[in-house]
C-alpha cells in the first residue's frame, strides 16, 4: 500500500484520492519533513477502490501510525470513509479538482454525520500545510520535541512578517 518508502517510525499517513493529488498533498510532506515527523504516501479511493481503503483505515492503528490526512477531490467522500473505520483522529484536505473549485470537496469534507468526526482544513494547499501542522500539534501533547519545533516555527513565522515590515517601510521612505 505504500508509494513512499516509509521510515521505520511511521506516525502519519498522508493519504490521497487520486495520483493527481501530489501536487497538493506535497505541501504536507514538506511540513511534515521538516518537522520529523515520518509518514507514508498512501494511494487509496473510496469510491473506486473501497475494499482497499477499508483495510488501510482497519490497519493503520495497528501498525503504529498516530494521525491520518486525507486529501480528496470532487465528492470527496475519502476522508469521512476512512474515519467512520477507525478511532484515529483524521485530517480532511478539501481539493480543487472540478468546476466548483473545491467548494464541492469542502462541502463534502465538513459536512460528517454526528459520531464520524473530521478536523477539515482550507481548501488546497494552505489547508494541506495546516493538515500537517495540525498533526504536528496534536503529536506535541507527547512529544516535547516536536512541541519545541513547533515553538520555533511560530517565532519564524513572526520575525518574517517584522522582516517583511522593514521592507515595506524602507519601500515608502
Amino acid at each position: 500500500m505504500k508509494a513512499k518508502s516509509a521510515p521505520k517510525n511511521v506516525l502519519v499517513s498522508v493519504v490521497m484520492g487520486s495520483d493527481s493529488d501530489l501536487p497538493i498533498m506535497t505541501e504536507t510532506t514538506k511540513v511534515l519533513e521538516e518537522f520529523g515527523i515520518g509518514y507514508e504516501l498512501i494511494l487509496t479511493s473510496a469510491h473506486r477502490t473501497p475494499l482497499r481503503t477499508t483495510k488501510f483505515a482497519a490497519s493503520a492503528a495497528g501498525r503504529g501510525v498516530k494521525i491520518i490526512i486525507v486529501g480528496a477531490g470532487a465528492a470527496a467522500h475519502l476522508a469521512g470513509v476512512i474515519a467512520s473505520q477507525t478511532i484515529l483522529p483524521v485530517i480532511g484536505i478539501p481539493i480543487d479538482a472540478t468546476s466548483l473549485h473545491g467548494l464541492d470537496a469542502l462541502l463534502s469534507t465538513v459536512q460528517m454525520p454526528g459520531g464520524v468526526p473530521v478536523a477539515s482544513m482550507a481548501i488546497g494547499k494552505a489547508g494541506a500545510k495546516n493538515a500537517a501542522l495540525f498533526a504536528a500539534r496534536i503529536l506535541a501533547l507527547e512529544d516535547k520535541g516536536i512541541g519545541a519545533k513547533l515553538s520555533t516555527h511560530k517565532k519564524k513565522m513572526s520575525r518574517d512578517v517584522e522582516k517583511k515590515q522593514v521592507t515595506l517601510a524602507c519601500r515608502k521612505s
